[in-house]
């Protein structure tokens, strides 16, 4: 069964189009969205639940707030939704803003599933970057993998890959190829930004703020919180008497605008990477449906 994929900047409107699909394509749909896995993560992360009706969906609230959550863990259960949704007989339809999930299923990274290790982040964090590149290049490379050494973050990732397979020689876990057709999302700059800030008010409005406090009073770290990043980041630090309100807004509204944009460069990569995406004309939510039922399996 061919998968339907459907990403999109935060805001595009990329969800409400999956809904509309799903329905009219006996349809279900699988969240690509980093924090909405987490439970009571409601607001921040735009679930809006309501919205899906009887639309089955998978991948949201499957993790308590406070713990990790990593790309290998994201391809297992995808592959196991995907399966269900094969056994239902159901069209399964990716959607979400968080590229490397997408990429992951789509064109699996052999090595992501090798598992964090904060104890040796921890010692690589204070080296220079010519000295984590000659630590790199002391270890014997795992057949099959191309360390990415970009950037440091990135650098010590492929440190800590060529750790683990030293001491763990077994193959990477695989799982079966797929064969999807993607579509995009992405309305005019001036209507996107516009879209961010008035739904930033909107969520402020619906209790933002009162939910980042409830999850601090049940004991989860403030640091957790501000590794969720965006709007757990920046409320954390206004509950913490970082900055006032309207800093809080300013600087918040700022970094969305600044993650749709990085979202944008990380879809132009996956195209550059092989996987074409075809880019819906903005129209109503009912005529991109229309020509995404029209053009899937054409």
């Amino acid at each position: 069964m061919k998968l339907l994929v459907i990403l999109g900047p935060t805001a595009s409107g990329k969800t409400k189009l999956a809904i509309e699909v799903a329905k009219r394509i006996n349809g279900a749909i699988i969240s690509a969205d980093s924090r909405q896995v987490y439970r009571d993560m409601d607001i921040g992360t735009g679930k809006d639940l309501d919205d899906y009706g009887d639309i089955p969906h998978f991948l949201i609230d499957i993790r308590n707030a406070g713990e990790t959550y990593h790309v290998a863990q994201y391809q297992d259960d995808f592959h196991q939704a995907l399966q269900t949704l094969q056994q239902q007989r159901k069209q399964p339809i990716l959607c979400g803003g968080t590229g490397l999930y997408i990429q992951s299923v789509l064109q699996p990274f052999e090595y992501s599933f090798v598992p964090v290790d904060p104890i040796l982040r921890h010692t690589l964090d204070p080296l220079s970057t010519d000295t984590l590149l000659q630590t790199l290049h002391a270890f014997p490379i795992p057949s099959g993998f191309h360390a990415d050494t970009r950037t440091r973050k990135r650098l010590i990732r492929a440190i800590e890959i060529a750790t683990w397979c030293l001491h763990h020689p077994t193959p990477a876990k695989s799982h079966p190829r797929i064969t999807a057709q993607l579509f995009g999302v992405n309305p005019p700059l001036e209507l996107r930004r516009q879209r961010i800030t008035e739904r930033l008010q909107q969520r402020l409005e619906n209790g933002l703020l009162t939910e980042v406090q409830t999850l601090l009073d049940r004991g989860i770290p403030p640091e957790k919180l501000l590794y969720y990043g965006l709007e757990y980041k920046y409320a954390t630090q206004y509950l913490r008497g970082e900055f006032d309100y309207d800093v809080f807004f300013a600087r918040l509204n700022t970094a969305i605008h600044r993650f749709a944009k990085r979202q944008m460069t990380y879809f132009r990569k996956m195209e550059k990477d092989g996987l074409k995406i075809h880019w819906l004309p903005l129209k109503t939510i009912q005529e991109m449906a229309d020509e995404v039922v029209r053009n899937f399996n054409k």
